[in-house]
């Protein structure tokens, strides 16, 4: 058998395995959703989606190990507590920086939301696990004694840690709006991180005045919507994955680009000026 006919053969064996992303490819405005997390928009095309892996499922899964577990200690099934401080490194390297090479990822081939997402919620796990560690001493400047330990049980430390979970809720609200234009699952998901990072907010605030019950109840319910967002979140994850080896049943995420036109749509319509 000659070079080129082998080469040939191999080239056509490999088109048969490419996964669904590549064969999709021009897909449509669905799919787009479905694997990618962003609306399509016609100012951004790139071949890179032809040649390299969807990074959006590499971020989702980095996202679930992270939040899942943290949902439960949050609410303390089982005897779990003591904030996650027994599954430091899955928040550094799972939270942190497998979000963070997905959105990079995702930079790299254009996707300007998914991209912001998981570098902001990346960098919301990194900054989680590296603020429970002795390295970093986050409370040695609030104790007396110099011990981090002790000086994150402080009003001043629960106080600045609050403000800083009413930041993740404006910051989040805002990709709320944006995901109208995306699907039902990704919307959900983050109506209810906006709660619970709300939630998270008033449990310090109510620590720093030194209303321990009520922290407590209101922690339990961070909890729960914490739990309750990543339900859609495995959804997705699990679309995507059967998507990438084209599985014969596609699952619906509920796309809303359809639902919410985009401004490009609309003036391709004529509705408004380009």
């Amino acid at each position: 058998m000659s070079n080129g006919i082998f080469y040939e053969k191999a080239d056509e064996h490999l088109r048969r395995i490419q996964t669904a992303e590549s064969v999709f490819l021009p897909i449509s405005r669905e799919a787009f959703e479905k694997l990618y997390l962003s609306p399509k928009t016609p100012t951004v095309v790139s071949d890179l989606r032809k040649k390299v892996a969807n990074p959006t499922p590499i971020a989702l899964l980095g996202f679930l190990l992270a939040s899942t577990p943290n949902a439960c200690i949050t609410m303390g099934w089982g005897g779990a507590g003591g904030n996650g401080a027994a599954i430091i490194p899955v928040f550094i390297f799972f939270g942190g920086f497998v979000q963070v090479l997905g959105a990079i990822g995702e930079w790299m081939i254009g996707n300007t939301f998914s991209c912001v997402l998981f570098f902001t919620y990346g960098a919301f796990w990194l900054a989680q696990g590296a603020g429970m560690m002795p390295f970093f001493a986050t409370g040695t400047h609030l104790s007396p004694t110099g011990n981090f330990l002790e000086g994150q049980k402080s009003p001043m430390y629960d106080a600045s840690l609050g403000f800083f979970f009413v930041c993740m809720t404006v910051i989040t609200f805002i990709y709320m709006i944006g995901s109208i234009r995306t699907n039902i699952c990704l919307l959900s998901t983050l109506v209810m991180l906006v709660i619970a990072f709300g939630l998270l907010a008033g449990t310090h605030f109510a620590l720093s005045y030194g209303n321990v019950t009520l922290a407590e109840k209101v922690q339990m319910a961070a909890g729960a919507f914490s739990f309750a967002l990543c339900i859609p979140v495995w959804w997705i994850f699990m679309t995507q994955i059967l998507e990438a080896v084209d599985f014969p049943i596609s699952l619906p995420v509920g796309d809303l680009s359809t639902v919410v036109p985009g401004r490009s749509q609309r003036a391709a319509k004529g509705e408004v000026e380009p």
